[in-house]
C-alpha cells in the first residue's frame, strides 16, 4: 500500500488525461506562465542568434529537449505543492546552509545578468520604434517594471502582459510565408547533428540554459507553494494527502501545457531566421536587434521592427518579474523573511528590497558597454551552466523522503529528469572543455 501510495497522482507519459484533467484547464497557472516567461529576450535573441548562424543545424533541440524540460518543471511544481515552500526553503530546512548559500548565489548572479540583458533588448527594442538612446529607454523600462512588480499584484499585471507575447506568433506565420525547403527542416528537426566547434557547444549550452533556466525552476516551485499560502483549501500535501491526485494530474497539464507553447516559439523563431537570414549573413549571425527583425519582414513589410518590438518589450516586461521575482524568493526561504508578490511592500520589505536590488543592478549593467544582442546569449550560456548543479540538488530532493515524505518521484520523472541533468552536464562540461582548448 505504501508504494502505491509514493506514486499518487503519477501521471504516465502515455496516460490519456481523463475528462477531471480537462475540467482544470481554466487553472492552468504557474506552468503556463513559466513557459510563456521562457520565450523572453534573452531566448528570442538566443534562438533567432543560433538560426542565422547555424542555420536549420539545431532546430533538433526544441523537440529534444521538450520532455526533458517538462519533467524538470514539473518536478519543481510537485516539490512546492507537497511541501507548501520552494526550493531555497527546502534546502535550508534538509540541506547545509552552505549548499543553500552557494546555489542561491549561482542563481541570483544568473538572474542578475538576464535582467540587465531583458532590459537592454526592450531599450534596443523602443529605440527601434521611435529612436533615441538604448540606455535611457533601458533605465525608463527598468524603472517602470520595478514599480508595476511593487505596486500591482502580479496575477493581474501578468494577465495583459501575456496579450503582448502573441506577437510572436509572427514568427509562425512567416515560415510560411518565406521559402522554407521543409525536407531539409523536418531532417534537422528529427536527426541531431554534432560539432566539435567551440562555438557549436557554445551554441548548445546556450539553447539548453534558455529552455531549462535556473529561474525556472525556483520560480515553479515558489508559485505552486504561494497557491497553497493563498488558497485557504488547500494544504501542502505532506499534510492533506487526499489532495495529491487532482493536483498532480494539474501540474502534469499544466507544465506541459507551457512547455509546448515555449519550444513550439522557439521552434518557429530558428526556422524563420535560418530561413530568412543563415543565407544572406553566410552564417555570421545577428549583432543587434534590427537584424533579427528583419526576419519578419517578408510577412510584416515596414511593421516588422514594430512588431518585433513589441514582442520584444511583451516578454521582457513578462520575464523581468519572474526573475527578479525568483531571486527574491529565493533568498527570503533562505533567511526566513516573508516573500510574496501577492503581498506589498510594506508587508515583505525585505522581500521587495531584495527585487528593487536585483532589478537596479541589471539597469546599472546597461553601463558597462556590452551589446544587447550578445549579452542576451552568454546569459543563455551562463543559465545553462549554473543549471547542471541545481539539476543534481533538485533531483536529489525530489526523491529525498525527509523532504517529499511518501510522494516520491515517479519511475518516468525519475528518467527524465536524471537524463535531462545528465546532458545538461555534458552539454556544460563540452563547452568548457572546447573554450580551454581554444585559449591553449
Amino acid at each position: 500500500m505504501s508504494e502505491i501510495s509514493n506514486q499518487v497522482g503519477a501521471v504516465a507519459p502515455d496516460q490519456t488525461v481523463d475528462r477531471a484533467s480537462w475540467e482544470i484547464l481554466p487553472r492552468l497557472g504557474p506552468g503556463l506562465i513559466t513557459g510563456a516567461a521562457d520565450d523572453d529576450p534573452s531566448g528570442i535573441a538566443t534562438y533567432s542568434q543560433i538560426g542565422a548562424q547555424f542555420g536549420f543545424g539545431m532546430l533538433w533541440t526544441t523537440l529534444f529537449s521538450v520532455p526533458l524540460m517538462s519533467a524538470i518543471q514539473e518536478i519543481c511544481g510537485r516539490l512546492g505543492r507537497i511541501t507548501g515552500v520552494g526550493i531555497s526553503e527546502n534546502l535550508r530546512r534538509h540541506y547545509p546552509k552552505e549548499l543553500g548559500y552557494a546555489l542561491v548565489i549561482l542563481l541570483c548572479l544568473a538572474n542578475t545578468f538576464n535582467v540587465g540583458a531583458d532590459i537592454a533588448a526592450m531599450g534596443a527594442a523602443m529605440q527601434l520604434i521611435v529612436g533615441g538612446s538604448i540606455s535611457a529607454y533601458a533605465v525608463l523600462l527598468g524603472i517602470v517594471s520595478l514599480l508595476l512588480q511593487m505596486y500591482v499584484p502580479y496575477r493581474k499585471y501578468v494577465r495583459y502582459l501575456k496579450w503582448l507575447t502573441l506577437s510572436l506568433f509572427t514568427y509562425v506565420l512567416t515560415a510560411f510565408v518565406v521559402h522554407v525547403p521543409w525536407l531539409n527542416a523536418l531532417k534537422a528537426t528529427i536527426v541531431p547533428s554534432f560539432s566539435s566547434q567551440s562555438e557549436y557547444w557554445m551554441a548548445l549550452v546556450a539553447v539548453l540554459g534558455t529552455t531549462i533556466s535556473p529561474y525556472l525552476f525556483f520560480w515553479q516551485a515558489s508559485q505552486e507553494a504561494e497557491e497553497v499560502r493563498v488558497n485557504a483549501k488547500e494544504f501542502p500535501l505532506k499534510r492533506k494527502p487526499s489532495q495529491a491526485l487532482p493536483q498532480f494530474r494539474r501540474i502534469a497539464l499544466d507544465t506541459r501545457v507551457g512547455m509546448a507553447f515555449s519550444n513550439l516559439v522557439a521552434y518557429f523563431i530558428i526556422l524563420t531566421t535560418a530561413a530568412t537570414l543563415f543565407a544572406s549573413a553566410a552564417g555570421k549571425g545577428i549583432h543587434v536587434a534590427a537584424d533579427a527583425a528583419e526576419a519578419l519582414e517578408p510577412l510584416a513589410g515596414r511593421l516588422a521592427f514594430g512588431l518585433f518590438a513589441t514582442g520584444i518589450l511583451g516578454t521582457g516586461l513578462l520575464a523581468v518579474p519572474v526573475l527578479t521575482g525568483s531571486a527574491a524568493y529565493a533568498v527570503s526561504e533562505t533567511f526566513r523573511w516573508h516573500a510574496s508578490l501577492e503581498r506589498t511592500p510594506r508587508q515583505a520589505p525585505k522581500f521587495y528590497l531584495v527585487l528593487a536590488v536585483a532589478t537596479l543592478t541589471g539597469i546599472l549593467l546597461n553601463f558597462v558597454g556590452i551589446d544587447p544582442i550578445r549579452a542576451l546569449y552568454w546569459s543563455a550560456v551562463l543559465n545553462g551552466i549554473v543549471s547542471a548543479p541545481l539539476m543534481v540538488v533538485l533531483m536529489l530532493m525530489s526523491s529525498n523522503r525527509a523532504v517529499v515524505g511518501k510522494f516520491v518521484l515517479p519511475g518516468y520523472l525519475r528518467i527524465l529528469g536524471w537524463t535531462a541533468t545528465a546532458i545538461m552536464i555534458v552539454v556544460a562540461a563540452g563547452f568548457l572543455l572546447t573554450r580551454l582548448r581554444v585559449i591553449r
